[in-house]
């Protein structure tokens, strides 16, 4: 085995901090341990697309390193937008009368995101 760290390794705060919350996890070690393993692949994910998109930034401009880091770190839906999927819902399965899921999604859609 080599002393060689990987260029993605996680800093030793941030592992320590993963660690310190994968043991007071109330949960299922199982699960907790999937959770440190999603964490871990997701920040390695993130180093490695903060130097894809500082390439990028050195070849063309700030422009496509943004484009490239919106299509490969998607949000996740709003409050508004998850209030819209519910309403969409609950109307579906006959819990809302027209009238007045009418009423609500206009006042969710004049909402700020």
């Amino acid at each position: 085995m080599t002393n060689q760290q990987h260029p993605i390794t996680p800093p030793p705060e941030l592992v320590e901090q993963w660690a310190d919350e994968f043991y007071s996890a109330p949960i299922a070690q199982g699960d907790a341990l999937l959770d440190l393993a999603t964490r871990a692949a997701a920040w390695g994910a993130d180093q490695e697309l903060e130097a894809c998109c500082e390439w990028v930034d050195w070849k063309w401009s700030g422009i496509k390193s943004r484009e490239l880091r919106a299509s490969r770190r998607h949000k996740p839906p709003s409050l508004k937008e998850q209030a819209l999927d519910e309403l969409h819902i609950s109307f579906d399965r006959g819990y809302l009368k027209e009238g007045a899921a009418d009423t609500i999604r206009r006042a969710l859609e004049q909402l700020d995101d």
